[in-house]
């Protein structure tokens, strides 16, 4: 991934997410998670977002986006949804992005946000608390020789949705650089 992207996440083995359950408030009381997860971030300030692969029998993903932006960047994230619904439209339809993903999905709010009207013209996007894109895969692309290869290719495939954000995430309204 480091020849598309730069990752933060120095190894395989340290994205890895812990086998452990919490199994406190759980009904379940089985000690081990029953699918294999991790993580990588990426590096710098500047570059914004995150990938998450989950492998499990019959429910396995690769994951991208931002599960729980900040305070400030969620603000900031919806300032340039209301400013600039047009190029997020854009952005939200592009063929890679929608082939490999389909649509963005992630926690909204009910109704508008504090803030802003109803009747926005962007009012489903800026309903968003999370951005996320997900990408499901059978068993048997999992255990294909090219699984490795196909998950790097749908990884990659998210780039122009995590370029936006990180240009977004990093100036202000007037595209002035914050950091």
């Amino acid at each position: 991934m480091n020849k598309h992207d730069k990752i933060e996440t120095p190894s395989g083995k340290k994205s890895l997410f812990r086998i452990y359950k919490d199994v406190r408030f759980s009904k379940d009381k089985t000690p081990y998670n029953t699918h294999w997860n991790g993580g990588f971030k990426r590096a710098t300030k500047k570059l914004r977002g995150g990938y998450y692969f989950h492998l499990e029998p019959s429910n396995s993903y690769l994951a991208g986006g931002f599960w729980g932006p900040e305070p400030h960047d969620l603000k900031r994230i919806r300032e340039d949804i209301e400013l600039n619904y047009k190029d997020w439209k854009k952005l939200l339809v592009n063929k890679t992005l929608v082939k490999t993903f389909g649509k963005m999905r992630g926690a909204q709010v009910s109704s508008a946000p504090r803030g802003y009207a109803k009747d926005h013209p962007a009012i489903d996007m800026l309903r968003y608390k999370q951005f996320i894109f997900k990408h499901n895969f059978t068993d048997k692309e999992v255990l294909s020789p090219d699984f490795l290869k196909n998950a790097n290719g749908v990884f990659k495939n998210l780039r122009p949705f995590f370029n936006y954000m990180s240009e977004v995430l990093t100036t202000n309204a007037n595209g002035e650089p914050l950091l």
